[in-house]
């Protein structure tokens, strides 16, 4: 949700080793008929032309693009790629044309393309050369779009951006549980370093009294330590290069999607896990950004995210037509980060992408039959004003000055809000509760002072269950109160989230200043305490440090895939 200076905001949208999860909120995953008639219907699979009738404008350009590459793929025959050959496939308008006017234009020379991945080493286990030791051609690439995202202002009094509907495209026809992946095609040497990990992982040494790890923070201290420690050693991650800007190697730094486009940032940067061998890596990097999907490709008004899923679709079909390694492990082994509310729901269209594949996502709701607990990675929703100062305002009030019990201020979208306010909007001195900030309460102390001096921040979720509100409360010292039922939170493979929030059942709103006065004293200076210590692991540095977010998540998808290995 993106936020000004008065809290309004608009919409955007691994199972442990040896620690078991705690038990989670019941999962309630929608019959066909009621997901039905609680979400829009949208438009089936492209048509013919004879249907395409029915499509807007820009979406059948979409569609048309689509069509067109995949048929020159279809068309294309194999043969021998010279690795210090890159070719580009370009997208352009047509002239004089616009935005909805923008067709393939399937040049086979020029600019930059992903290196041929070299062939599979001798010395893996019972591999197999799937390729025959010739390259695929790649398809033309529809994966370039002219339009850029706006810079858009976040600071304090600035202009929210134009509110958009509620869009999860039609619920999946099969919200089958993660199943046991099956042996990859082929081993590896990575698929013997990651069995090696599990196995000391599983007997991870006792961790006491380390000064860089706070132990009541974690679920497990030495399972983690153990766990990082070998990801600094082995973990090794190939990243696509293929597909343009600005949705693929686009990342946007600033506000409400700030954490997908910081991670691809300086995971593109990398130098210690990034390699240039795909035969070497433990994972697989998808760089497209859930953000740039919508800017670029959404139609205002279509009520649809259908030309979204189709355009990963097509993306991931490309890259497992290119490369043998998506086939390798049917996607198990790959990941992408999406901070978007749509995120989840462009997966939608390729089983293998929903199922198998590590999705670190904002928006980590049990109840979809979408995020799968176990696999897939809750990314922390991070609200950035100035990228150039990403630890700007950090901090808070000390305890004795934070005079206010409760506060909130945001648009009343949602389920949870309006029933937030209703019991506490302008009732309780105690409670700062607001749809809105007064302009005679701004005058004297903003959005961000409020948090600055308050003891509990309310964080209840929006249109979906991720709010930037919960790292934001971490940001300024302030205990975060969780109101989002079947929501996984953010590293929680990792940490202990009692030790420094609170999580309220939707159904307790109306008793929420009678739980939060039921907490003592002392609880309460344990819980803030805990927050400025935590609050290390969910900050983002130009130069990533160890133990920050950056590390942190990429621990969380490395972690998952350790999980997932199988031990004979």
């Amino acid at each position: 949700m993106t936020r000004r200076a008065n809290g309004t905001e608009t919409p955007h949208g691994p199972t442990d080793v040896a620690a078991p999860l705690p038990p989670s909120a019941a999962v309630r995953t929608p019959s066909p008929a009621a997901a039905s008639s609680a979400m829009p219907h949208h438009a089936n699979p492209p048509h013919p032309p004879a249907a395409r009738s029915f499509l807007s404008r820009r979406r059948v350009v979409v569609v048309c693009a689509a069509a067109a590459a995949f048929a020159l793929f279809l068309a294309a025959a194999p043969v021998a790629e010279d690795p210090s050959r890159q070719r580009a496939y370009l997208m352009g308008p047509f002239r004089g044309g616009s935005r909805e006017e923008t067709v393939v234009a399937g040049s086979l020379a020029g600019a930059s393309s992903s290196p041929s991945p070299a062939e599979a080493p001798l010395s893996c286990l019972g591999e197999t050369n799937l390729s025959g030791g010739i390259e695929p051609t790649p398809a033309p690439s529809m994966f370039l779009v002219p339009s850029p995202s706006p810079a858009e202002n976040f600071d304090d009094g600035s202009m929210e951006e134009p509110e958009r509907p509620e869009i999860k495209g039609n619920p999946p026809k099969d919200p089958a549980p993660f199943l046991q992946e099956q042996a990859p095609l082929w081993s590896t040497a990575a698929d013997e370093e990651l069995i090696y990990a599990k196995k000391e992982i599983t007997n991870a040494p006792l961790t006491s009294d380390d000064p860089d790890l706070y132990a009541p923070l974690f679920r497990n201290v030495s399972i983690f330590k153990r766990s990082y420690e070998l990801m600094e050693k082995l973990l090794k991650v190939f990243v696509y290069h293929d597909g343009a800007k600005p949705i693929f190697h686009s990342p946007e730094l600033k506000g409400i999607y700030a954490s997908e486009g910081w991670f691809m940032k300086l995971m593109e940067a990398n130098q210690n896990f990034v390699v240039r061998d795909p035969n070497r890596a433990h994972l697989f990097y998808l760089p497209y950004s859930s953000r740039q999907l919508e800017h670029n490709l959404y139609v205002p008004g279509s009520n649809t995210i259908e030309p979204l899923s189709i355009f990963v679709k097509n993306y991931i079909d490309m890259i497992s037509a290119k490369y043998p390694y998506w086939n390798r492990t049917k996607g198990a082994d790959h990941f992408f980060v999406a901070c978007h509310d749509w995120g989840p729901y462009t997966t939608k269209l390729h089983d293998e992408l929903r199922k198998n594949t590590i999705k670190a996502l904002c928006n980590a709701d049990l109840s979809e039959g979408i995020f799968i607990r176990g696999k897939d990675v809750s990314l922390p929703e991070t609200f950035l004003r100035a990228p150039r100062r990403p630890l700007r305002d950090i901090g808070g009030r000390p305890v004795a000055q934070r005079t206010i019990l409760a506060f909130f201020a945001g648009q009343m979208h949602g389920r949870v809000r309006p029933v937030l306010l209703k019991y506490w909007g302008d009732k309780d001195a105690d409670m700062r509760i607001y749809s809105r900030l007064p302009h005679r309460i701004t005058r004297r102390r903003n959005y961000v002072q409020h948090m600055k001096s308050s003891k509990y921040c309310i964080c209840p979720m929006g249109y979906e269950v991720n709010s930037p509100r919960i790292v934001e409360a971490i940001y300024y010292d302030c205990v975060p109160v969780i109101i989002a039922d079947n929501f996984v939170l953010p590293f929680d493979d990792s940490l202990n989230w009692s030790a420094f929030s609170v999580v309220v059942l939707e159904k307790d709103v109306p008793k929420l200043k009678e739980i939060l006065l039921a907490i003592p004293e002392s609880r309460y200076i344990t819980l803030q305490s805990n927050v400025k210590r935590v609050q290390r692991h969910f900050l983002w540095h130009p130069n990533p440090i160890k133990y920050d977010i950056f590390h942190m998540i990429l621990h969380s998808v490395w972690f998952s895939r350790v999980n997932q290995m199988q031990i004979n």
